[in-house]
């Protein structure tokens, strides 16, 4: 059986990349092939020192004006590109070249708090705002909008009226490291 590979992306700390590296680590058939993020001082290059996977920084003219990033993720010919705390508008000429390849996870129940500017925090702040009685996760597609794309999976949990939004993240990180490596696998295993 082919060995799959999968290039991470991330803009911060890298938690779920780090869960997803080691969730896949004493699985012969699937490789981390890199790690690529956008920050210069992202907490994920760290991560990734300690844990030996490759990482790369990129700015936001090699991402969009160029076929830079592009020709990078070619080079190691990945079977999915996953977004784990990734930020930024994926460009289209990425999306064309790996068409339902590209999967993201969204910390919320999408459609509900999806877009621009709805991210970790921001998301958890609108929750406890709106009185939401559960919350939750959404692993999807990457397609040309923010939080658009056709939906993998959702899974949620219950949101008490006295939690607060960091009490929200914890339970809403909680499902991201136990339900998105089991997806991503699922979906290369699928292939």
């Amino acid at each position: 059986m082919k060995t799959k590979q999968i290039v991470l992306f991330a803009s911060g700390s890298g938690s779920n990349v780090e869960n997803i590296i080691r969730y896949f680590q004493d699985k012969p058939n699937v490789t981390i092939a890199m790690v690529l993020t956008n920050k210069r001082d992202a907490k994920v290059l760290e991560r990734c020192n300690r844990l030996n996977i490759s990482a790369l920084y990129f700015n936001k003219t090699s991402f969009r004006e160029t076929e830079c990033v592009l020709d990078i993720i070619k080079c190691a010919k990945p079977d999915l590109i996953v977004l784990a705390g990734f930020l930024w508008k994926v460009p289209e000429n990425i999306i064309k070249a790996f068409p339902n390849q590209i999967i993201n996870i969204h910390p919320a129940l999408l459609p509900k708090y999806g877009g621009k500017g709805m991210y970790g925090d921001n998301v958890h702040k609108a929750v406890k705002e709106n009185k939401d009685s559960v919350s939750g996760i959404t692993i999807h597609y990457v397609n040309e909008h923010y939080d658009e794309g056709a939906i993998i999976q959702q899974v949620e949990t219950k949101i008490l009226p006295n939690d607060t939004p960091d009490e929200i993240a914890a339970k809403v990180h909680a499902l991201e490291y136990e339900y998105f490596p089991k997806v991503i696998e699922q979906l290369l295993m699928a292939q």
